[in-house]
């Protein structure tokens, strides 16, 4: 039955379980045995015969809370949605992986209306179904606060061949994918003016993120990447990542990083946007001397930004070779 709250419609909890089992169900893998709908969903990922066949199994996990991942009078419930199983894609594909399962655990505030819910939840399995993932499972509570939504991705990948941040070595080159700084754009605009809407398309890569699955997967297989990460909390926090887990430093190109463009008329975003801005959800990867990095993988732009040194600290180098340390300032959370 449906339970009224100040005149707001909201679905009750075992309604809400059948209607996104229902949708669930028409992302379907082969991997899951058992779905939504008992104690435990049961998944078959590794194959018990055949040499060479064995599979590691990834998981990853992400929260993403109403307040500091999103606002409702910023963010429609597609958006949020979309970036919420998004951000569970991309840190599968850094690791060069496939995706197989997400497990989504949502409370909600009492008063959210029950179209905002259906509408979060067909965005998130729209996205699913375009990466052959299932819905497998989860919990949904009542939140005194604000939405919440916790979402478990299970991917694999061949055993013993994930792409790690801790395999770059000094000489190799820098290379990340598709442009940077869109979201902390949108961010920036949203934050100026806000109760101006933004135009969706002009800042897709804020409110539509595209997780590089096919291009990890590539790079993953033709050994291309040496070291990888996705730029989740930006450029030059996710490079002091793989630096620290390296033991490597690295020289940065200021002019070759490639910054995103955005907005009516369309602009080039500023370059502090691009060097710490997050949520791009691009891959910053490694490729070791030798290796030929084409320009496009999967249809995907790839630029060469800098190479790894022995020296611990991170430059930016400008256009007449005079560098500065680059502190990592992207996204932490509990930053002061």
């Amino acid at each position: 039955m449906n339970l009224a709250y100040s005149g707001v419609v909201v679905i009750a909890e075992k309604a809400l379980i059948v209607q996104v089992r229902r949708m669930a169900a028409r992302a379907k893998n082969p991997a899951i045995q058992t779905g939504i709908g008992d104690d435990c969903a049961v998944l078959r990922l590794l194959p018990t015969r055949g040499r060479g066949s064995e599979k590691d199994t990834l998981v990853t996990t992400d929260f993403t809370l109403e307040g500091i991942h999103f606002r409702r009078d910023w963010h429609s419930a597609e958006s949020v949605g979309h970036r919420c199983l998004a951000r569970g894609l991309s840190d599968i594909a850094a690791m060069g992986g496939e995706p197989v399962a997400a497990f989504l655990s949502l409370a909600l505030p009492r008063d959210l209306p029950q179209s905002w819910v259906s509408r979060f939840a067909r965005s998130l399995i729209k996205l699913a179904e375009r990466y052959a993932v299932t819905l497998a499972g989860g919990d949904t509570a009542e939140s005194p606060n604000g939405i919440l939504a916790d979402i478990i991705v299970l991917g694999t990948a061949p055993k013993g061949n994930a792409v790690l941040r801790s395999g770059a070595r000094p000489g190799e080159r820098i290379y990340v994918s598709g442009e940077l700084g869109g979201s902390a754009a949108a961010v920036s605009e949203m934050r100026k003016k806000p109760k101006r809407k933004l135009n969706s398309r002009e800042y897709a890569r804020h409110f539509f993120p595209e997780p590089r699955v096919e291009l990890g997967r590539i790079l993953r297989e033709k050994g291309l990447a040496s070291a990888m990460i996705d730029t989740s909390d930006g450029l030059s926090t996710d490079l002091a990542h793989i630096c620290e887990a390296s033991g490597v430093g690295a020289e940065l190109l200021e002019e070759a990083i490639p910054r995103a463009t955005v907005g009516k008329p369309p602009r080039e975003v500023e370059l502090q946007f691009a060097l710490h801005g997050g949520e791009d959800y691009e891959l910053l990867f490694t490729a070791r001397r030798g290796k030929r990095i084409p320009s496009r993988i999967a249809g995907v732009p790839i630029t060469q930004i800098g190479h790894i040194t022995s020296r611990r600290k991170i430059f930016l180098m400008n256009p007449r070779g005079v560098g500065c340390e680059l502190e990592p300032r992207g996204w932490e959370h509990f930053r002061k």
